[in-house]
């Protein structure tokens, strides 16, 4: 294979979105990756731009077909993963291949791709600042966050499987460090 991929996965709250949302500035040739889900759209999301919506049924089928590069059972009943056409179709268009997946998805994806694969973790100054980020969202209810915090605290653990960890204490010079890291791997 010789597509570059760069990927991005953080815990929930830690700024992920935001820094490649400002990276997408200064690049052009990425393309986001949408994932597949099994659940159901969220009021405003449109199907083949937010994710794909896939019924329950219709995502067993197409994992037990093999389409899927990834997969994983986030929460219960709730399936999210990375269809293998959405590689091929942005592969098509002379595009590098951007994610933003969760961190075990972020593991398996650098898995498949190798070397050809940038993995970026994400890291916030401190769960305590998580927290904050978190609640400050005004999304989540009480049970809803401590799950995340919960799951936070694991993920953290994974960053070592990750080819470089940027700490977002100050989203300037995050983006900045992350703007030189891809630079470095495109090769520009």
């Amino acid at each position: 294979m010789d597509h570059k991929a760069i990927l991005f996965s953080a815990p929930s709250g830690s700024g992920k979105t935001t820094i490649i949302k400002r990276l997408l500035q200064y690049f052009d040739c990425f393309e986001f990756s949408i994932s597949a889900t099994s659940r159901q759209p969220r009021e405003g999301e449109k199907d083949g731009v937010d994710y794909y919506f896939l019924t329950p049924d219709e995502f067993e089928r197409r994992v037990e077909a093999g389409d899927f590069l990834e997969w994983e059972e986030v929460y219960a009943g709730t399936r999210y993963g990375t269809l293998k056409s959405e590689i091929e179709r942005i592969a098509a268009k002379g595009k590098v291949v951007i994610f933003d997946v969760d961190v075990n998805g972020g593991i398996n994806i650098k898995r498949y791709f190798g070397d050809e694969a940038m993995a970026i973790f994400v890291m916030p100054p401190s769960i305590e600042v998580l927290e904050q980020r978190l609640r400050t969202r005004g999304t989540e209810s009480e049970e809803s966050i401590q799950k995340r915090l919960g799951r936070s605290a694991k993920e953290l653990g994974e960053s070592s499987k990750f080819d470089i960890t940027i700490v977002n204490d100050d989203l300037d010079r995050a983006v900045e460090e992350t703007r030189r890291v891809v630079e470095r791997f495109l090769g520009k």
